[in-house]
């Protein structure tokens, strides 16, 4: 798939990109590298992958990452009860060596997110996601699948791809990342998306909410991610969460009152909320001119 294809496949998700992101990812598949995804929570890393399954027409296979996961978890796990089962079934009918050889068959193998994404008959996209949730130990396992697109299972051995899976690994940086992982991806740096660009993502996914009302939604939203006494910044989800709301209750016009109604869908702790009481994200600003923004910046 080229450039313009891929860009064609976006539109037709209704994602709205830059010219930067459409060429790492149209490079990345080119050429078979995984890609890795970095940027705070919410700003979208994790929709790149699902966009990248549509367009390509793919499976989503997705794995989340979290403290202590390991490779029973993430690539393979033998079904032990149906062992059992058969070493009882099958004793003192079948030669010990061999019983033992067929109980680490295929038939007992269950697959986890990582050996399911190569053994697949046909490619899917793989998202490892926030890898920065877990150990260093399991980044460095990765790394035999990153580079190579085999896994080694001791029982086994040696498995390599059937299929090669287009790898997308997110990261809230929570803890810095191998320079080994890093070597082995492409990289995108994501950033909230300025008032523009949100505003584009809210016609893109809600093209019957009133066009005014979105612009006051998307300016609330970055007057909001700006503030420094703001914890948990509102992700891109809950921008359109937040809008959906509001247009469901009827209201075109976002109102201090409006606001107040609706606050639990863009803010979600009680320490924001209580900040909120004492801001004004409601104000007109000279921005508001944005309005006629295109979305392939």
């Amino acid at each position: 798939m080229n450039l313009e294809e891929l860009k064609q496949k976006m539109d037709e998700a209704k994602y709205v990109y830059d010219d930067t992101l459409a060429t790492v990812l149209a490079v990345a598949l080119k050429l078979g590298r995984p890609l890795l995804i970095e940027g705070a929570a919410g700003v979208g890393k994790t929709e790149i992958a699902k966009v990248m399954a549509h367009a390509l027409d793919r499976d989503l296979v997705r794995m989340q990452c979290y403290e202590g996961l390991d490779e029973s978890k993430a690539l393979y796990e033998w079904n032990y009860q149906k062992q059992l089962l058969a070493i009882q079934v099958d004793m003192g009918r079948t030669d010990s060596d061999e019983l033992t050889r067929g109980l680490f068959s295929d038939e007992y193998l269950l697959e986890r997110p990582l050996l399911k994404s190569i053994r697949s008959e046909r490619p899917v996209v793989l998202l490892i996601d926030e890898i920065d949730k877990a150990d260093e130990e399991f980044e460095a396992f990765l790394l035999e699948l990153l580079s190579e697109m085999q896994v080694s299972i001791p029982e086994v051995g040696t498995i390599k791809a059937k299929t090669i899976p287009f790898v997308v690994l997110t990261s809230n940086r929570a803890r810095p990342l191998s320079e080994a992982l890093r070597r082995r991806c492409a990289y995108l740096y994501i950033q909230y998306p300025d008032m523009e660009k949100e505003l584009a993502i809210l016609r893109a996914k809600l093209p019957h909410v009133d066009d005014r009302l979105c612009a006051q939604v998307a300016l609330a939203v970055q007057k909001l991610r700006g503030s420094e006494a703001i914890l948990k910044k509102p992700s891109i989800a809950e921008t359109l969460d937040w809008a959906a709301a509001l247009d469901a209750l009827g209201i075109r016009e976002l109102t201090p009152d409006a606001l107040r109604q609706t606050a639990g869908f863009i803010l979600k702790n009680s320490e924001d909320l209580a900040v909120l009481e004492q801001t004004d994200v409601t104000a007109p600003h000279e921005h508001c001119g944005h309005c006629g923004g295109h979305h392939h910046g």
